[in-house]
């Protein structure tokens, strides 16, 4: 359903005619093909998000206000996104108002000394990271890449990524919040808030992280973030990243104080201990298990092709035809790669020899061929300190989603179903010709979602082609078979079903009443139980999204 002509007036009158448009031709260019990256929701072949009854680019955060306002006047839902990197950037429902964030793109302020910037939604990883490391700063990038919001993921999502082992996920990194709230109201948090700047995000001042970001995150469905600080971090390197080669093997050149290894062991258990030993050390930069999102069958020829222009993927079965390769793929079955950065030369050589006692006690390795070949060091160091290959994560077929997994559990939890995981993926992809064959084991994430440690990702990527009915409806069956799988076994809730509730034709995948049975069992259930409370009392026109998880109680 259309605007109506005076609602649509008063949102021109706002932010001018050159940034606001309901052309159907411009809507359709914000649609996203659920099937790309969220098939677990639902089997979504050839259906794209909702589309919005109009898109407005606001430029400020006095026009946020006024746009959240005028909605809340005739009860439009609206949807804030930065940088739209997958289907939860989008709205759920029909005829949502989409507010492109992309004019708001400045950096406010770098505060060298104190260590944090100020930003607004569409500056993007890689732009502060330029302008941070002319000063000697280093911003965290998540997962989702170097092109993608910072502001989002400190307000809107996790924020973890390989380098949270040394500067934390974002969601931590969040300082000062302004924050334009549901009912238009803004609400600037912590030392922000007492007019003493942007230092500190709890106070003296409002301390309302809790209610801003919620348990997750709020996906961009309670009120609009228009400015944020964030916590930097000592970059001990050059003003920029000195980089060679062309596409897609581009190399980091940096001094011998950054060291990337890939560190490999001869048990799992192994593994986690090493993952633990580290912790309590305090040694590292950047852990994260990323290259296994290739598949542990694969991903050495993967490693071998994205590092050889003349090479594509065709090239991946004469590669592992190659007995050493095949030995080195062996020899990385059970991995992590792991970045070393010394603040000054004895900074880096302690780090080195406490991480060689640490792979003595545990019975891991540095991969030599990892360690020495230049060409794979240097690829795999600007790897992680840029995050800018993330496109890598839809090589195969164009999609990929995570399957069993979880966030933020200890490394023992993860290696105590990691096999049992991978032996039934890799029956199905024996089986069925429906997803990738990678071998089974695909399982990455990080080592360390919060600074110093703790916690560990395990996201099983699964690809398949979304532009065959016949793969993405497999796929769809593959997701829905893994999380009966774990829950039968008690391997925990995974990623399959983390929205599950969400997209539907009304905004909703599931009834009301199995959404409450299906929160209700969840460990965490109170967060949802406090969110319905806080949209209650924060939204309660309920100009939100289905991708706020909330639990309400069933009216007796």
């Amino acid at each position: 359903m259309a605007l109506l002509r005076e609602q649509y007036q008063a949102l021109e009158d706002i932010v001018g005619p050159d940034y606001i448009s309901d052309d159907p031709a411009l809507l359709d260019s914000y649609s996203y093909p659920m099937v790309a990256t969220s098939n677990h929701l639902g089997p979504f072949y050839g259906v794209y998000t909702p589309q919005g009854a109009a898109v407005v680019l606001p430029g400020s955060t006095e026009e946020v206000q006024a746009i959240v306002k005028i909605c809340n006047k005739y009860r439009i839902k609206y949807k804030a996104c930065a940088s739209f990197w997958s289907g939860m950037g989008f709205p759920s429902f029909d005829n949502v108002l989409q507010l492109d964030m992309r004019r708001m793109d400045r950096i406010l302020e770098i505060d060298e000394k104190n260590m944090f910037a100020i930003i607004e939604p569409r500056v993007i990883a890689a732009t502060l990271q330029a302008e941070a490391m002319k000063v000697g700063l280093n911003t965290h990038i998540a997962g989702s890449g170097t092109s993608c919001s910072i502001l989002a993921s400190a307000t809107g999502y996790a924020g973890f990524g390989p380098s949270g082992l040394f500067m934390g996920s974002h969601g931590d990194n969040m300082l000062g919040l302004e924050w334009v709230m549901p009912n238009g109201d803004l609400m600037r948090t912590g030392t922000l808030g007492s007019g003493i700047g942007w230092f500190y995000g709890e106070g003296p001042g409002p301390s309302v992280r809790a209610l801003a970001r919620g348990g997750m995150g709020t996906m961009g469905t309670m009120g609009v973030s228009t400015k944020c600080a964030v916590k930097l971090y000592p970059w001990p390197g050059p003003t920029h990243i000195p980089v060679e080669g062309t596409i897609p093997a581009y190399q980091a050149m940096l001094p011998d104080n950054f060291r990337v290894y890939t560190l490999a062991f001869s048990t799992w258990q192994g593994w986690a201990d090493a993952a633990y030993r580290i912790w309590d050390t305090g040694i590292g930069y950047a852990a994260h298990r990323q290259f296994n999102m290739f598949g542990r069958d694969l991903k050495f020829g993967m490693i071998k092709v994205l590092t050889d222009p003349t090479k594509t993927l065709g090239d991946i079965d004469e590669i592992l035809e190659d007995p050493e390769a095949q030995k080195i793929t062996k020899e990385m079955q059970r991995d992590f790669q792991f970045v070393l950065v010394g603040m000054t030369p004895r900074d880096i050589e302690w780090q080195d020899k406490a991480l060689d006692k640490i792979l003595a006690d545990t019975g891991g390795w540095k991969v030599e061929v990892m360690k020495d070949d230049p060409v794979l060091r240097n690829w795999s160091l600007l790897y992680f300190l840029k995050m800018g290959h993330k496109n890598l994560n839809m090589v195969y077929t164009g999609s990929y989603d995570g399957c069993f997994g979880g966030f933020g559990g200890p490394p023992d939890r993860g290696i105590k179903c990691v096999e049992e995981a991978a032996k039934f993926k890799k029956d199905w992809e024996d089986t069925y010709d429906t997803i990738v064959a990678a071998g089974g084991d695909c399982m990455m994430g990080s080592i360390g979602g919060s600074g110093g440690g703790g916690g560990v990702t395990w996201e099983c990527f699964t690809c398949w082609d979304p532009y065959d009915k016949k793969s993405s409806e497999g796929a769809f069956e593959f997701h829905e078979a893994t999380y009966k799988y774990a829950a039968e076994h008690n391997m925990g809730s995974g990623m399959e079903r983390r929205f599950a509730h969400a997209r539907g034709s009304d905004g909703y995948a599931l009834p009301r009443e199995q959404i409450r049975k299906l929160f209700s069992a969840s460990p965490m259930s109170s967060i949802y139980r406090y969110q319905q409370k806080i949209k209650e009392v924060f939204n309660p026109n309920d100009l939100g999204d289905a991708y706020y998880s909330t639990l309400d109680e069933p009216k007796k």
